[in-house]
């Protein structure tokens, strides 16, 4: 059945209505999408993770395997399960990229002093080489990421998103 006069529509943007469709997205800022923090905190990590992984492109590294090398070269000694949880991976994922950093020689499972069934996560020194290169290429990315910040609002930002995650 078709709509009656009374009901009540939604008006199309004034580009519609003139005749013109806009090009891009640019249209799309001022949708409630756009403002919802999950949706913007989604697409910087997007935009983020596509330009560090160009940036690690060459090291043959990607985020995931360049976060499972950054924690085995942090000091903090990380068990399969602990890096799991903290990097919010499924077991299976943490094996399949430990297998490939260990396969590459710049990782190795030791035995963990404190639960004998369990492994810890240590760099070698391949790794850590390859982790120098790498964390000096995120930082880069990031540096790109939020170009349009200042100092003061980069620094905001980091506490403001560990408030959230922590």
């Amino acid at each position: 059945m078709p709509p009656s006069s009374s009901t009540t529509s939604v008006a199309a943007p004034a580009s519609v209505q003139q005749g013109r469709v806009d090009d891009g997205v640019d249209r799309f800022q001022q949708t409630p999408l756009a403002q919802e923090v999950a949706f913007l905190t989604a697409r910087a990590r997007v935009r983020g993770n596509a330009l560090a992984n160009e940036l690690l492109s060459d090291l043959d590294l990607k985020v995931r395997p360049f976060a499972v090398l950054a924690m085995a070269c942090s000091g903090t000694n990380p068990s399969q399960r602990e890096l799991g949880d903290f990097l919010d991976l499924d077991p299976s994922q943490v094996v399949a990229l430990v297998d490939a950093l260990e396969e590459r020689g710049v990782l190795q499972r030791e035995p963990d002093p404190r639960d004998r069934r369990s492994k810890i996560l240590t760099a070698t020194d391949a790794g850590r080489e390859l982790y120098a290169q790498a964390a000096e290429r995120t930082r880069a990315a990031e540096a790109q990421t939020l170009r349009g910040l200042t100092a003061a609002e980069r620094d905001q930002l980091r506490e403001l998103l560990t408030k959230i995650v922590y």
